[in-house]
């Protein structure tokens, strides 16, 4: 009797049991997609963010080894902070971007002093921007 009892109540209720399975499952859905569109928001936010750092280091870059302007614009201390900002941002960032902003601060590293001196550096600390630039839209094209 109290088995049949349980499958009368089931079939009594399988709308309020259904519709809780729907609700639950929604919930969960719902949660999962908030999580993962705030991910990739941040994402988005921080590559944006980078993507302005590499383009006032690329800018620095012009004036001092181009223009040899190390005075008002192309300050080494100024390349340094945004470098190390690029680095720092980037280790929130997925994929290949910490390795590429290490491989960046180690190339500046190398390279700044010859900036205005040496064509060869010019070309490697802008190859190496242009490398983080490239993951870094990359990343952004991946996001959902």
């Amino acid at each position: 009797m109290a088995r049949n009892g349980f499958k009368e109540q089931v079939r009594r209720n399988s709308v309020a049991l259904i519709s809780l399975v729907v609700a639950v499952s929604s919930l969960s859905y719902n949660t999962w997609r908030n999580e993962r569109t705030e991910y990739n928001r941040n994402q988005r936010v921080i590559s944006v963010e980078v993507l302005q750092k590499l383009e006032s280091l690329q800018e620095l870059v012009f004036y001092l080894h181009y223009d040899r302007d190390t005075e008002s614009r192309g300050s080494a201390r100024s390349g340094w902070a945004i470098v190390l900002t690029i680095r720092d941002l980037s280790q929130i960032l997925e994929g290949p971007q910490p390795s590429s902003a290490e491989r960046l601060h180690a190339t500046w590293d190398e390279h700044w002093s010859w900036l205005g001196k040496n064509q060869t550096s010019a070309e490697a600390v802008l190859a190496s921007i242009e490398d983080v630039r490239n993951e870094t839209r990359e990343l952004l094209r991946s996001l959902d």
